[in-house]
């Protein structure tokens, strides 16, 4: 067996949900959720088959999107999973109605940060460990700290008051 970390190659800081489904019916559904989610969504969708074909099944509504992840899906190569890039919404737009789709397995991550997936390989072919999202902390939150959190979440939006 081989140990790999592969960096999910993302320049410019788009959100990106990287999970685990088990039937080729799932690029459609993740489609259909997202823009229910969302109308008038950009994203791009990557899904690798383990069986039959073994191909790399895309759709999206943005081409750039779609690019992402692609590239990503062909990097990491593990059966059965799935990468999603989201330009205009974010993850919490949309991580309900995708773990809600009866074929998805299992959400890995939804970041925008630095990710690394972490994969072995075997003669049988290619799963992942884990991820690393991020990097680890520098500290604990102070009063003031708690107060920034308080209000970035009011200014984006995301809390009321």
């Amino acid at each position: 067996m081989k140990t790999h970390l592969i960096a999910v190659q993302n320049p410019e800081g788009f959100n990106c949900i990287f999970g685990q489904s088990h039937f080729i019916k799932t690029v459609e559904d993740i489609h259909e959720a997202l823009v229910t989610c969302v109308p008038e969504i950009k994203f791009g969708l990557a899904f690798c088959e383990a069986s039959g074909e073994r191909l790399i099944r895309t759709t999206g509504t943005s081409d750039a999107m779609t690019s992402l992840a692609t590239q990503n899906a062909q990097r990491v190569g593990c059966g059965h999973t799935f990468f999603v890039f989201l330009e205009n919404a974010y993850p919490i737009n949309v991580l309900n109605a995708i773990k809600m789709i009866p074929e998805v397995v299992h959400i890995f991550a939804a970041t925008a940060n630095p990710l690394v997936v972490i994969v072995v390989e075997s003669e049988k072919g290619r799963g992942v460990l884990g991820i690393i999202d991020g990097g680890k902390p520098e500290g604990i939150e102070d009063e003031e700290d708690k107060k920034k959190r308080v209000k970035f979440l009011r200014t984006i939006g995301y809390k009321l008051g």
